[in-house]
């Protein structure tokens, strides 16, 4: 099995392929930047952004996974969203995710959380980033 590195950020379990150039790419953020770029070519190294801040690869194990566990590089990609930075503009969904962080039963407290309609679209928005459906995916 070969390992299959980002040619923008050099993640390397991309699961993306571009279907002009056939480079492997890792997340919409990486997609998009690939995008700019891509000649078409399979010989040209049309690839070639270097590293910034918002594409870096992020190292952070988690200390507990779990088979609901999101990976990281998909939790980057949530900064991109329109739709979650409206919702995290909204005072009402700043002060739930305020108390669910004070809260000492975190599950409890999410639970409450859920109970708002616009929290709960809030994670329906999050949802969409990270778990995509086949319709809504970029490329």
């Amino acid at each position: 099995m070969s390992i299959k590195i980002c040619c923008i950020c050099e993640f390397e379990n991309a699961k993306y392929k571009c279907p002009k150039c056939k480079k492997f790419y890792c997340s919409v953020a990486c997609c998009s930047k690939h995008k700019e770029n891509c000649t078409g070519s399979i010989e040209s190294n049309n690839c070639d952004i270097e590293n910034s801040d918002s594409t870096e690869k992020t190292n952070v194990p988690y200390s507990f996974p779990t088979e609901d566990t999101v990976p990281i590089e998909k939790l980057e990609q949530l900064r991109y969203s329109k739709d979650l930075k409206n919702y995290l503009k909204t005072s009402q969904v700043r002060d739930i995710i305020t108390e669910v962080l004070k809260d000492n039963n975190p599950t409890k407290a999410i639970a409450n959380a859920m109970t708002e309609p616009l929290f709960v679209e809030l994670a329906d928005a999050c949802l969409k980033v990270v778990e995509p459906s086949e319709e809504e995916r970029p490329c």
